[in-house]
Formats: C-alpha cells, sequence, structure tokens
C-alpha cells in the first residue's frame, strides 16, 4: 500500500527497527506488546495518543524491545464531552484490545498468510543478535503490559 492510500505509517517520534542495537545474546522465552502513553504531538484535550512497542523475554529476565514504531489515538467524539469522559470510557481490556489490534498485520495479503507477523518479528530478533525462528515466536505466549503511566491515566481521578 501506498501512503496515500493509507496502511501503515510509524508512529511519531518512533525508531526504525533497523536502527536498534544488537544485543548480548540469550534464549528467547516469551513475547509480548509494551503500551505506553505517547507524547502528544499538539496539546489536545480531546484525545489521548498510545505508543506500543513489541519485545521478545530472554531466560535471564531481559526485555529486547523488536521495533517500537506502532501507536493508536482515541478520541472523544462530541464538542459537549469532556478529557475525562474520555478515561471513562477506557477500562484495560478495551487498552489491551486496542494494542493486539494494532500489532497485527497490516494489510489483508499479510493477513492470510498469518495470523500475526511472526516471521517479521523473527527477523527483527535475529537482527538484534538473537537466535529465534517464527515457528519459535508462535509457540509462546503473548503477553501485553500496560506501563504505569497508562494504569494512572486509567484510574478515576
Amino acid at each position: 500500500m501506498s501512503g496515500a492510500e493509507g496502511g501503515f505509517r510509524p508512529f511519531p517520534g518512533a525508531m526504525h527497527p533497523r536502527q536498534l542495537p544488537r544485543v548480548k545474546p540469550g534464549r528467547v522465552v516469551g513475547i509480548g506488546a509494551i503500551c505506553d502513553l505517547a507524547t502528544p504531538l499538539v496539546a489536545d484535550a480531546r484525545s489521548q495518543s498510545f505508543s506500543v512497542s513489541e519485545f521478545v523475554t530472554l531466560e535471564d529476565g531481559r526485555r529486547v524491545i523488536l521495533h517500537e514504531d506502532r501507536g493508536f489515538t482515541i478520541g472523544l467524539g462530541s464538542s459537549r464531552e469532556r478529557y475525562e469522559d474520555l478515561r471513562a470510557s477506557e477500562t484495560r481490556d478495551s487498552i489491551t484490545r486496542n494494542v493486539l489490534n494494532v500489532v497485527l498485520p497490516d494489510d489483508d495479503e499479510s493477513a492470510a498468510a498469518e495470523d500475526h507477523p511472526w516471521s517479521w518479528l523473527a527477523e527483527l530478533a535475529r537482527a538484534r543478535g538473537l537466535n529465534v525462528t517464527a515457528e519459535d515466536l508462535r509457540g509462546l505466549g503473548y503477553e501485553v503490559i500496560l506501563t504505569d503511566k497508562v494504569t494512572r491515566w486509567l484510574a478515576p481521578a
């Protein structure tokens, strides 16, 4: 897809996966995504943006970021709604569903081949110096982590 047609665009301020440095090797034992509050580009009290990165967990407990170029924004629909209303309709489960949606393949062609971009993630892990295959990743449980900032944002004021 071209940018004019829609599709994937890196989240503003994200680092391209190929720019991430190699890490000390280790055995991959987990995979998941981290969701954090994104720094707004413009102060907008009518929306909240979130950044999403995917990682693998190594046997020694290290989390190695594979990419940090995804994200999503939620916003208010009515001019009568307030920022507090935005937070009131969101839960840990709704944010988790949004995270899982943004890490899925971007186009229908990829979606038909894999239910998750396992091959791409394995390629990113190998670029970071880890020896792992798409099949290895597919067999691991997928974890979604909401940062403390997201958890505090969700808490009632």
